[in-house]
């Protein structure tokens, strides 16, 4: 692509308005920056878009959210699911508002009703929406935890989930096909409403959506005993959880609920921190604080979507510990299948779905239950396209689904990440803990003597631009070349390249199916319950490493974590 070219072609097309172009002429003596916004198209990837806010090509902006829409509205018209409509959301971050409108508007002139949030809202709910409303599709504009200055926007399909196979390569299809900014199309406001292709939502849908999550409480007795002694500091993050959360706890009977007041209310330019990301310790300096200040049980932090929650939970002795998401995620897996078990017995086709960067934690928990182990690829929607053939099928019973980036689903209510429903189960599991004279911590560390002392680890190594793109396909290509003997401390027991859809034996060369789509990671399973992953990230200019050990004890594992890390990291050279 000729990045001067397509910059001049925006600075003079009459389609594009007067203030982008004064935008782009701001940068004219900036070559690399005209580069950076035109040296390709932002990318409508396996979700949507995400990217920087900006006018160009490769930047998030009214026209390229119009030109994504105008390929979903093409693609829902072709396979005639016009008339059911699309959904949507938005959370608080810079033009959320602006890009939800742009494609509701760029529906209702293809003809397709749009179902607009009257305010922001989370991820899990616009999920919960879309199947509330029938709707053939969702949009939610959100960037999740990246920093301020991105956007993005993500699509749903009509079970719920983010798109899958065929849809998201057919609607990929279609977007790449609209080449000419000047033919999307928009309408009016009022002219959409007029034409009942406008419809704004809020209050009938919050108030199914809390409902439903209060259908999953397991232990309402538990809750009853013990919400009035539970302190619970909650933090939002300057996002979308602070009006659900905070709902569904106090109707449950949570009075001690502690608002960190300073990341209370919503604003795109999270001012109390770098970025809005629970698993960054920063996220936590408030609460903590507020925590200590109350004597908390327990502090929560949800993303700016409320897809995700950050957790740190409080011992006997007054101690606060994060949990990972490996280790919060498996908490709640074995509150919520020990309790289904001892209330109604686990069903035999009852599964536990986890994704290939998940604790091993996470196995033994459903060997333990004897329930069955489904592994998808990283991304919720693999897990969300798990329940739907459950529901098509007849056969399987989900029972709890998670992966480690602090993202789980308690119920099928939704299709994606719930922080809603995960902040509703752990306050339910501290309080039915306390019944028994235990704390969450002390919850976790009886799952590490009956299962063992697992730990899991994430690195993430970011390379930003063009260069950065290119060497992490650099980096790819050349652990696809290599087979290593040993990682570390560690014999390799297999690698398995899911983009060649390959699983070798090393001990016998065979190779067979991953049984997984084609997505560019490598795995390398390790002898001693040990395993490491690498994989492009698919929202950030990041390479991610993932590792995982099981130890003697939490000090053993840490010992070997970190030692596996280091060698992880040596083979990126």
């Amino acid at each position: 692509m000729d990045y001067r070219k397509m910059y001049e072609e925006w600075l003079t097309n009459p389609c594009f308005d007067e203030a982008t172009k004064a935008e782009l002429k701001s940068i004219a003596d900036d070559e690399n920056e005209i580069k950076e916004r035109f040296y390709m198209e932002l990318e409508f990837g396996t979700a949507g878009l995400r990217g920087v806010i900006g006018a160009g090509l490769n930047r998030m902006n009214t026209y390229t959210v119009r030109k994504a829409t105008q390929g979903l509205a093409n693609y829902i018209n072709k396979v005639g699911g016009a008339e059911k409509g699309v959904a949507i959301a938005y959370d608080s971050r810079r033009m959320s508002p602006e890009f939800s409108m742009e494609a509701a508007l760029c529906l209702a002139a293809n003809g397709i009703k749009a179902y607009r949030f009257e305010s922001l809202r989370p991820t899990p709910e616009l999920s919960y929406a879309v199947r509330k409303l029938g709707c053939i599709a969702g949009i939610n504009i959100t960037a999740s935890h990246n920093p301020p200055e991105y956007n993005g926007y993500k699509v749903y399909w009509e079970d719920g989930a983010q798109i899958t196979p065929p849809h998201d390569s057919g609607i990929t299809a279609e977007v790449r096909a609209v080449t000419d900014f000047a033919t999307l199309k928009t309408m009016s406001l009022e002219d959409a409403k007029a034409a009942g292709l406008f419809v704004e939502i809020g209050a009938e849908i919050d108030d199914a959506y809390i409902a439903e999550l209060k259908k999953q409480v397991k232990r309402p007795e538990a809750i009853a005993a013990m919400a009035k002694e539970l302190k619970i500091v909650y933090t939002p993050l300057h996002g979308t959880g602070n009006i659900p959360a905070r709902r569904v706890l106090k109707e449950l009977g949570f009075e001690n609920v502690y608002v960190v007041p300073e990341q209370e209310l919503p604003d795109g330019e999270f001012p109390t921190v770098s970025y809005p990301n629970p698993e960054a310790e920063e996220a936590f300096t408030l609460g903590l604080k507020l925590a200590k200040e109350i004597d908390a049980d327990l502090v929560l932090a949800t993303d700016p979507d409320a897809d995700r929650l950050g957790v740190y939970v409080k011992d006997k002795a007054g101690e606060y510990h994060v949990l990972t998401g490996n280790m919060s995620g498996c908490l709640l897996a074995e509150y919520e299948i020990s309790q289904y078990k001892e209330l109604y017995g686990l069903p035999e086709d009852g599964a536990l779905i986890k994704t290939i960067v998940t604790s091993n934690l996470a196995d033994a928990i459903a060997d333990y239950y004897k329930i069955r182990k489904i592994e998808v690829l990283t991304g919720f929607k693999y897990i969300g396209q798990q329940i739907l053939g459950f529901e098509q099928s007849g056969k399987g019973t989900y029972l709890f689904g998670f992966e480690e980036s602090y993202g789980c689903l308690i119920g099928t209510h939704a299709r994606d990440k719930d922080a809603i429903v995960a902040t509703m189960a752990l306050c339910e599991a501290a309080a039915y803990y306390k019944t028994k004279d235990m704390t969450l911590w002390d919850a976790m560390l009886e799952m590490y003597d009956r299962y063992g002392y697992y730990k899991d680890d994430v690195k993430a190594i970011s390379l930003k631009g063009i260069e950065g793109l290119a060497k992490i396909q650099s980096m790819m290509e050349n652990l696809r070349t290599s087979e290593p003997a040993s990682i570390g401390d560690y014999k390799v027991l297999e690698i398995r390249d899911y983009k060649k859809d390959t699983a070798k034996n090393m001990a016998t060369g065979e190779v067979t199916s991953t049984g997984l789509p084609s997505s560019n990671v490598m795995y390398y399973d390790l002898s001693d319950n040990a395993w490491l992953c690498v994989r492009p990230s698919g929202t950030e200019p990041k390479i991610k490493l993932y590792y995982g050990v099981k130890g003697s004890s939490m000090e053993d594992a840490a010992a070997k974590s970190a030692a596996l890390g280091e060698a992880a990291n040596a083979m990126l050279g």
